[in-house]
């Protein structure tokens, strides 16, 4: 499996994954140029991703489908209540592709789980994407550390979490109180205390690499929303664990996962090769 975080933040969020010869992408919050080139500085293009998975239906996990419908004959995969609230949007109704919360789907080589997560969003979720021994999950939006969310995290080889402001930042920054309120709410963003807190909990041995997501540009600093997380996570055990930043105006590290044993990457594909999955 290889996957990377194509973009991250307020300004569009996309994930990108790729196994046996397969790829998808997990939300389509950028235009499709920034699409294209950013897949092709990967190794990848737009006619070779096979379905794209909408978490929410907020406008930076959106903004990009309509026009990736419109020139490329790609399957979107949602709920039932996001989807009428991208159909609304404008996305059109037969480019989609249906899955229940709670319950697995296929998708090539890949077993898919979306989890419900606490987001003010109709039917926001998480996903775990599984192939062969190698499990990924991604919960990019999430006001809380919620149980399930947590259950669900437990026993990943990579997490993709948000690790969205510094608490701090925020209370004394200049966005209206109502946005403050909003961030901070249950069904709004994780801070860094809040996810470090939550990593801590979930690393286990399995866990190679942690990509944090949605920092805002803003109320956060992306050195110290990283220190925080190491931080954490050393103290509960887990040294080995490399934190990874993501970006809004460029791709992250690519990670490799293999089932031969563990070996050196490139310096363009992450720190190094990671030994599981397919």
């Amino acid at each position: 499996m290889r996957m990377c975080v194509l973009g991250s933040g307020s300004s569009g969020n996309s994930i990108y994954i790729a196994s046996d010869g397969y790829s998808f992408l997990i939300d389509a919050g950028l235009s499709r140029r920034e699409l294209q080139e950013r897949l092709a500085s990967v190794g990848s293009a737009l006619s070779e991703i096979g379905a794209i998975l909408i978490s929410h239906e907020h406008h930076d996990h959106i903004r990009g489908l309509a026009g990736l419908c419109r020139s490329h004959c790609i399957p979107v995969y949602v709920n039932r209540h996001t989807a009428n609230a991208i159909i609304e949007k404008g996305i059109p109704a037969r480019r989609l592709r249906f899955f229940k919360t709670g319950a697995d789907f296929q998708l090539g080589p890949v077993t898919v789980h979306p989890f419900s997560i606490p987001h003010d969003a109709s039917d926001p979720v998480g996903f775990i994407v599984t192939a062969g021994d190698c499990r990924v999950g991604i919960a990019t939006d999430l006001g809380c550390p919620a149980a399930q969310v947590k259950q669900m995290l437990r026993g990943c080889r990579a997490i993709v979490i948000e690790s969205n402001h510094d608490r701090d930042l925020l209370d004394n920054g200049p966005r209206p109180i109502a946005l403050k309120e909003r961030i901070r709410g249950d069904l709004g963003h994780l801070s860094n205390e809040m996810a470090a807190e939550l990593l801590a909990e979930v690393a286990s041995e399995s866990l190679s690499d942690i990509f944090l997501a949605h920092l805002s540009e803003e109320c956060n600093r992306p050195d110290v929303a990283r220190l925080m997380v190491d931080q954490a996570v050393r103290r509960a055990g887990f040294e080995h664990v490399s934190i990874r930043l993501t970006y809004a105006d460029r791709v992250s590290d690519l990670v490799e996962y293999h089932r031969a044993e563990r070996e050196a990457a490139s310096p363009c594909r992450g720190e190094r090769g990671i030994s599981c999955g397919t």
